[in-house]
């Protein structure tokens, strides 16, 4: 008997201490969410400085640092679009101090166009919420005589597979653009993809090509000059920074187009729920404040509420690349 109690009273202590110990365990992690954040948080951008993405990480890290008073910097994690930097982040700890901000190249392209990709970008994150989108432009040189979708389209079908457009690479978003153009306006350009953005308008201003598909923002001022006639923006509804410009939607042959370069906020999956919910709520109240969202049109892009469902978003744009990829062949 004695020694019954004995063992039952040395089992009951055990217990009793590793309870303890695993309260002071999870202590100092329940303490560090609970007075998030710290010390200065990092967003990564998956690409160099100067492009829509860095501008786009930097409002964001000025309206981070304002909503959550602290220091927040950017670092460029520039190649393979944009996939370098996302896998950095999904490989980081999860403690809410080294974020994404992605676009959806790294996000929900690339993983459908490179099978060796060892990340997803949307299941491997999470995802706080939506920041912006950018519409993209079809422009023509003006020795193109293109000046009009209607011109374009003629053009197109008329001369079968010998007009040519160019992007700023293989399985960007840009090339996905010109292949749901093929598909949608039932015409056959042919892509002819350049190592990025910079020879691919020199050969456009050059006439070397006579179309590219490019960010709206970038090519405004060799629109504005002359050099570059822009044919139509990519989303469905004209952009508000530019309202003489078509949206390629307008014309019968491409209606309800709509596709164009957007951004989201993510963080490592498994990042503490309490972190997660600052972060939103610092999101949306740097997207309604008015000076944010200024600057964010004056770049060229429409900023979201940062209220939208942001997985039922993505996972509707996944579907829609997806498709894309399927019916122009464009999986490696």
């Amino acid at each position: 008997m004695i020694r019954r109690s004995s063992t039952t009273n040395l089992r009951r202590k055990l217990l009793v201490a590793a309870a303890s110990v695993a309260c002071m365990l999870a202590a100092p992690a329940n303490a560090q969410s609970s007075d998030y954040p710290k010390q200065p948080i990092k967003i990564i951008v998956g690409y160099p400085p100067g492009g829509s993405g860095d501008i786009t990480g930097r409002i964001v890290a000025d309206m981070l640092s304002k909503q959550l008073n602290t220091a927040v910097v950017v670092e460029n994690v520039g190649g393979a679009g944009g996939s370098i930097g996302a896998q950095r982040v999904v490989s980081a700890q999860p403690d809410g101090y080294t974020l994404l901000v992605g676009a959806n190249n790294e996000i929900a392209i690339n993983t459908l166009t490179n099978p060796s990709l060892k990340y997803d970008g949307i299941n491997d994150l999470t995802h706080i919420g939506l920041i912006n989108s950018q519409p993209l432009v079809l422009v023509a040189n003006p020795k193109s005589n293109i000046k009009t979708i209607d011109d374009f389209v003629r053009k197109a079908k008329e001369s079968p597979e010998s007009l040519a457009y160019g992007t700023s690479g293989i399985g960007t978003s840009f090339h996905l653009v010109g292949e749901l153009i093929n598909h949608s306006a039932d015409i056959a350009m042919l892509h002819v993809p350049y190592r990025g953005a910079a020879p691919l308008t020199t050969d456009l201003l050059g006439g070397q090509i006579e179309l590219g598909i490019v960010v709206l923002s970038s090519a405004l001022p060799h629109i504005k000059d002359g050099r570059l006639i822009a044919v139509g923006t990519t989303e469905l509804e004209r952009s508000a920074s530019t309202p003489d410009i078509p949206a390629l939607a307008e014309h019968d042959s491409l209606k309800g187009f709509n596709m164009g370069n957007w951004y989201t906020f993510a963080a490592p999956k498994g990042t503490p729920d309490d972190v997660i919910a600052k972060l939103q709520a610092a999101l949306r109240a740097g997207l309604s404040d008015p000076e944010v969202r200024k600057r964010l049109e004056d770049a060229g892009s429409r900023p979201f509420n940062g209220t939208e469902d942001v997985n039922d978003f993505l996972a509707k744009e996944s579907a829609k690349f997806k498709e894309i990829v399927s019916f122009a062949d464009l999986k490696k």
